[in-house]
């Protein structure tokens, strides 16, 4: 009996410790699959990572961080090669409670849409017995008779769904093959499409086509001399996009923080495939930057690469456009006259620069190109106008991705700290603000004067770093720039001004650089080691993402990121909604709450301790 007895209380004390570890672990998953997430706990930050992958923040409070499951988290996972187990294990691993059993089925059912209905080749003999003259036939069918794809399902109950659906109708032909449909080729993107707004993702196994060769590889060293190092990181993301060449893969989407080298994967790339490239990018300086890497580190010379701008047009093996030029048309109505570079060159692979601000219209001619290889590059696929999943459909699924924090940890990106320097309005301005519109109320709380002293603070104290100046509203950043007595750049500048401004930042000639939001987007400034954000666009949490990535670039000294809010306004909401992404990634901000300039003396320069700077900085381009 005292053996029983004994025994029995030691398996309750077991069932006790363990209950009191459990209440150790940060989630609590709850039915409507929201999935909060205890930041006090000793295991956050572990948990945080292995939730990236699949599961999307939706506020990030002091406490607790609220996480929502959504089928495209899923489905971004899943193509990636993580599976329903996967996630679910995860949440078992580190909740403090049981998870609900309707969450566990959700996740499996949503997960497992993917890849239950294909795009494949129609097999041999199939097309052979379409009648010759279907009274459906239009005369674009007529000129791809041969151009015939299988959209096939794999139960008869998707196939009744598909079938059921009107907005399909127009674009399916019934067949002979069970479970399937016929479509032709020039359909392929838009069916995606409209799949995925029905909750079906398309698993796209149909082989792409070969583009016109072209020899391109990577140098050992850089023309300036330099070991180029292709990291280990960049490899796979390279590999995970290539794969053997086979179907199913030569498509999708790569992300990675600011200064992780984003260019040197889509050369990695490049140099895998060989074969003639299109780069799409956001401006004319990002497009003289990937010319610039490209003449750096790969064997391509001059005279095969092309820039298709504003200021010129030519088309070579290897041509860089902008998406400004791409969206330009000559009325409201009328067609987009540069859409033509797309055909008008045997592509072989597409490469979209920060793809996350793919112009809407580009999606037309994505949806029309599924037999070119395509990768999207960005730091966050996060979209404000909700169209992550067109990326998904029509450049491809995330293939690649790596959370910020572990690129800090390893040395490849910066240490970075993130301050909000909280401010008063003055009397008069809190009257006006009290009567405004929403858009007038962000726009007095982004221009408080209390910001430009702030600012001339912050660039006194902070004498070593290398200080960018961002904002919004360019009366302001104009103001700032005169009281300074510094350059500006803004949308307005001439390419030319532009590229020298940048070419002194970077060889010390300025210190300090007043940016519009033509910062946002692929501007390469490594040695900068601060940034002031005196405005933002509303709550945009990309924008936020790209402005601190300004600073990632390896470098001897913790980088700062600093953002100037004015207090109960909405700018303290849009502040909150701009800082979900990064909270996702790890960072939290430190919050100052302005009273003179003494409110920065806990903030001090400091150092990293980084024997390998040096090598690190040697490729780490976007």
């Amino acid at each position: 009996m005292q053996k029983n007895f004994n025994g029995t209380q030691d398996s309750a004390q077991i069932d006790t410790q363990q209950q009191m570890n459990r209440m150790m672990n940060p989630l609590i998953v709850q039915s409507d699959r929201t999935i909060l997430l205890d930041v006090h706990s000793p295991l956050a930050e572990e948990c945080r990572n292995h939730l990236i992958p699949f599961a999307e923040l939706e506020r990030s409070p002091e406490h607790l961080h609220t996480y929502r499951l959504t089928p495209l988290s899923l489905w971004n996972a899943t193509s990636a090669g993580f599976t329903f187990k996967d996630a679910v294990e995860v949440l078992k691993k580190y909740s403090r409670f049981d998870i609900p059993q309707s969450v566990e089925v959700w996740i499996e059912e949503t997960a497992g849409r993917f890849g239950k209905i294909k795009m494949i080749l129609p097999p041999d003999g199939l097309l052979s017995s379409l009648p010759e003259n279907p009274p459906a036939q239009s005369s674009a069918e007529k000129n791809h008779q041969n151009e015939w794809l299988l959209l096939k399902a794999e139960s008869e109950q998707i196939f009744k769904q598909i079938d059921s659906m009107p907005s399909l109708k127009k674009y399916l032909r019934e067949c002979s093959e069970e479970n399937a449909f016929l479509f032709m080729l020039t359909d392929r993107g838009t069916i995606k499409q409209k799949l995925i707004e029905l909750g079906w993702p398309v698993k796209d196994e149909v082989p792409l086509a070969e583009g016109e060769p072209f020899e391109i590889n990577l140098l050992s060293q850089t023309s300036s001399g330099k070991k180029l190092e292709v990291r280990d990181y960049q490899i796979e993301a390279a590999k995970a996009i290539v794969g053997d060449k086979g179907a199913g893969t030569g498509f999708g989407t790569i992300v990675l923080p600011c200064g992780a080298g984003k260019t040197i994967v889509g050369l990695e790339i490049m140099s895998m495939l060989k074969t003639n490239t299109l780069i799409v990018t956001t401006n004319i300086t990002s497009v003289h930057q990937w010319i610039e890497e490209i003449l750096d580190k790969t064997d391509v010379t001059k005279d095969m690469i092309a820039e298709y701008t504003g200021e010129s047009k030519t088309i070579k093996p290897v041509t860089i456009a902008t998406y400004q030029i791409l969206t330009w048309r000559p009325d409201k109505t009328g067609p987009y006259p540069h859409f033509s570079i797309f055909r008008e060159r045997g592509w072989g692979l597409i490469i979209y620069d920060e793809v996350h601000m793919l112009p809407a219209p580009v999606f037309r001619v994505v949806a029309e190109l599924q037999t070119v290889r395509r990768v999207g590059l960005t730091a966050t696929l996060v979209r404000e106008d909700g169209l992550q999943s067109y990326v998904f459909s029509l450049v491809g699924p995330k293939r690649y991705d790596v959370p910020w924090k572990d690129l800090e940890r390893t040395g490849w990106i910066a240490k970075a700290e993130c301050i909000e320097v909280r401010l008063d309005l003055n009397e008069d301005a809190e009257l006006k603000y009290a009567v405004a519109g929403v858009r007038e109320k962000h726009k007095i709380a982004s221009e408080n004067p209390v910001k430009l002293k702030i600012v001339q603070e912050l660039v006194s104290k902070f004498k070593s770093d290398k200080i960018l100046i961002i904002g919004q509203y360019l009366s302001q950043l104009s103001e700032i720039a005169e009281i300074l007595n510094v350059p500006i750049i803004t949308g307005k500048t001439p390419n030319s001004m532009r590229d020298k401004i940048y070419a002194d930042f970077k060889n010390g000639t300025i210190r300090v650089l007043v940016v519009s939001k033509v910062a946002n987007f692929a501007v390469d400034l490594p040695d900068a080691s601060m940034a002031i954000q005196v405005s933002g666009t509303f709550g945009s949490r990309q924008e936020e993402a790209q402005r601190l990535g300004r600073i990632l670039r390896p470098k001897e000294r913790t980088s700062r990121f600093f953002t100037l809010i004015t207090r109960n306004t909405v700018e303290e909401d849009f502040g909150s909604n701009r800082q979900k992404f990064l909270a996702e990634q790890g960072y939290s901000y430190k919050i100052v709450k302005y009273a003179d300039s003494s409110s920065f003396d806990s903030i001090n320069d400091q150092l990293l301790d980084c024997a390998n700077v040096d090598r690190m900085n040697g490729g780490a381009h976007d």
